[in-house]
């Protein structure tokens, strides 16, 4: 691998930095601490730093030569709302609060290139380093986007990454189209009549009604949409009743959807209405039907993803640059690049291994209390964006 130097040379002390991030998580719109350790480090090393987009957003920009050509780098900043079950030393002091999925690595890879791109001066343009809150639900990157993000620093490209276990440590993902799937969430209740159990003709039960919807709505995606176009219908939650003896007047359903394409999720949600309203109005009954959608799918850019292969091909090797398998779990950075082109990679984080002792049982998988980042990772993911802000700034403009 052509890892650049300085990076392994200076890894110990991101690595450090890391840690720190690790032990103080903040959730969403709320990683102030986070944010002034990201901006301190940026102004230290010559950096000019921008704060208040969505908040807690931290975008630096360094300018180097005469050229006009800009890029973006991005990562995430917010933790989970989880309880660590680590115990090694630098494990979270918040109780209910985790770093379980690598938002502090991403914030350190980052943070490592931005020290060495100041330092080096190795690029002829300029480098929008673009540390987002609140990806973990709340939309960082669309409020970032919506509230200007693009017309102030017009980065002509945006790039992000995410480790990822599961895929060995110095492999790097990287595919064109979807590469994370879109996240919306239902919210059903349909209107019963309540009645004694021994009685039920006196009332309308929506227990029956819910369990046709439930199987009603798997039709959809085996029978509605095409069968190579992704979809998944989750019913997650059925909230009813208070005692054994009573028919509810009510019945709540919850769940999500994942689609890999807007034209997809457009029929799911259109398919869904009519099937819970019809099968309410078969039972004599109706319901209020919610759908919101929390993000839109991830689509990496042809050109954009290609790049960005052969930038990872240059360091790790073509036979470490793999194709990226994609994923059902979603990205808000999907909305960047709704915004502008750019492509979204998976930076292999192994399969925990590494964690110190004191590591909780579970396997280091992202979401679980077990987890933690591989140190690893900084100097190769930061040789990464130093090779794509040098290469990019560097290349003809088409």
């Amino acid at each position: 691998m052509q890892i650049i130097d300085s990076l392994l040379a200076q890894a110990a002390d991101m690595a450090a930095v890391r840690r720190d991030i690790h032990a103080h998580p903040e959730l969403g719109f709320e990683e102030h601490r986070t944010a002034d350790l990201v901006a301190a480090k940026l102004a230290q090393w010559g950096i000019a730093v921008h704060r208040g987009l969505a908040g807690t957003g931290v975008v630096g920009v360094l300018k180097n030569g005469a050229s006009a050509r800009t890029v973006g780098l991005r990562a995430d900043m917010d933790a989970l709302p989880l309880q660590e079950a680590n115990a090694f030393a630098h494990a979270s002091t918040v109780p209910g609060k985790m770093h379980a999925c690598g938002h502090d690595g991403h914030t350190a890879i980052l943070l490592a290139a931005a020290q060495h791109l100041a330092a080096s001066r190795s690029f002829d343009g300029t480098v929008y380093f673009i540390f987002q809150p609140a990806e973990e639900g709340g939309g960082g990157a669309r409020v970032m986007v919506e509230e200007g993000l693009f017309d102030r620093f017009p980065a002509e490209a945006v790039f992000g990454v995410h480790n990822w276990p599961g895929i060995p440590v110095g492999q790097i993902a990287v595919g064109t189209g979807p590469v994370m799937a879109s996240s919306s969430e239902f919210k059903i209740v349909i209107r019963g009549k309540g009645s004694h159990a021994a009685m039920p003709d006196r009332g309308i039960d929506p227990v029956p009604i819910a369990c046709e919807m439930v199987q009603a709505f798997q039709t959809i995606v085996s029978r509605n949409k095409r069968p190579v176009d992704a979809g998944v219908i989750s019913v997650t939650m059925i909230h009813t009743g208070d005692a054994t003896n009573i028919v509810p007047d009510r019945c709540e359903l919850q769940g999500t959807v994942r689609t890999f394409t807007l034209e997809v999720l457009d029929l799911i949600e259109r398919r869904m209405r009519t099937v819970a309203e019809h099968v309410c109005a078969a039972h004599e009954t109706d319901c209020a039907f919610e759908f919101h959608r929390n993000y839109p799918p991830t689509i990496n850019h042809a050109r954009e993803a290609e790049f960005l292969r052969g930038v990872i091909a240059g360091i790790v090797g073509e036979d470490r640059a793999i194709p990226q398998e994609p994923t059902m779990g979603a990205e808000d950075f999907s909305f960047m690049l709704q915004a502008r082109p750019g492509a979204y990679a998976f930076l292999g984080n192994g399969d925990g291994a590494h964690r110190d002792g004191g590591h909780g049982a579970g396997p280091c998988m992202l979401h679980n209390p077990s987890y933690d980042f591989n140190d690893e990772l900084i100097p190769l993911g930061a040789t990464l964006w130093v090779r794509v802000a040098e290469q990019w700034l560097g290349r003809t403009q088409e």
